[in-house]
């Protein structure tokens, strides 16, 4: 309801206020605002201390699998897988990112990060700010192209492996890259090493890593039009495998992909030139990636589930 002589009355009122009244009510002498502000006080030096800072145990874990680039998120989840019987040992992930964020915590000690980081946390971050949308880059294409809305259907619901989703991470004045593959139904990563950003690059670079899949894990790709895929038809021919383009402007359409650059740009930070790292370290990279458990896996590791399917060459229906 409205007041004549106030402001409306929010949902938050709604709430806030039985509850206020039902905490610090006393039977037979009603609601004292003096006697409600004491014992807040006295609540509020009760409150509970992080279970980070009373259990050693867990913040030894934590620190540990923060140390080998987890998320929170996986962190939280493989806790309750860890330890099924033992509920002092879990945690949520927003209690990770408090405990992170919060000043002088321990996690952001120079001695617990790698010489490059500031924060534990993948985004590199040691406080919370809003996100921002960054911009692609466009290219135009002389060759006719095939476009993402000419995709199969087992390419868009995952149902059927072999379909990647590609793009360029780009180093320090756009003069050093890195290509990045990602297959949609397991999360397996592929990353390419570039000597230059070009498309005889990036065509010749393509093909000599991805020849050794079996057909069936060798059905697609699905790249953003940027001009280092100008020769798209000529790795269709050398792949057996057709190229789709997103859409202008349309880097969620690679979700996949996208979600795994933010996961590189730990290992190969913006600003820096990408020319130094060896297909050796490369591959080291592509290791650790694809043996992290995976929320959207259901806990399993895209290395795990990639092999079985080259093992047995018959891509199986995995869960989305």
């Amino acid at each position: 309801r409205r007041s004549d002589d106030g402001p409306p009355r929010t949902y938050t009122d709604g709430m806030t206020r039985p509850r206020e009244l039902r905490r610090n009510t006393v039977p037979g002498r009603g609601y004292r605002p003096f006697d409600a502000h004491r014992r807040a006080t006295v609540r509020r030096a009760r409150q509970h201390r992080r279970r980070l800072d009373t259990n050693s145990d867990l913040s030894a874990v934590v620190s540990e699998l923060l140390a080998q680039r987890w998320s929170p998120q996986q962190i939280s989840r493989h806790l309750r897988l860890r330890f099924l019987d033992d509920p002092s040992m879990w945690l949520c992930h927003e209690s990770i990112y408090q405990a992170v964020y919060q000043p002088n915590s321990r996690f952001l000690r120079p001695s617990r990060l790698a010489p490059h980081r500031r924060s534990p946390l993948r985004t590199g971050r040691d406080h919370r700010r809003a996100h921002h949308r960054k911009q692609r880059r466009n290219g135009r294409f002389q060759q006719p192209m095939l476009t993402i809305h000419d995709r199969p259907f087992p390419a868009i619901d995952r149902s059927e492996a072999g379909h990647w989703e590609g793009d360029l991470i780009i180093g320090d004045n756009h003069l050093s890259a890195i290509g990045t593959l990602v297959e949609r139904q397991t999360r397996m990563v592929r990353l390419v090493h570039l000597p230059r950003a070009d498309s005889d690059s990036l065509h010749a670079a393509l093909v000599a890593r991805m020849k050794d899949l079996p057909a069936a894990l060798m059905r697609s790709i699905t790249w953003d039009q940027g001009t280092e895929m100008a020769r798209h038809l000529a790795t269709t021919e050398k792949l057996g495998a057709p190229v789709y383009f997103c859409d202008s402007r349309s880097p969620w359409q690679r979700g996949s992909n996208e979600n795994t650059n933010g996961l590189l740009r730990d290992y190969f930070p913006k600003g820096v030139t990408l020319i130094n790292h060896p297909p050796a370290h490369l591959r080291a990279v592509e290791h650790e990636l694809n043996h992290r458990p995976r929320m959207v896996l259901q806990d399993r590791c895209p290395a795990d589930l990639f092999a079985a399917l080259l093992a047995s060459q018959k891509p199986s229906v995995l869960r989305r």
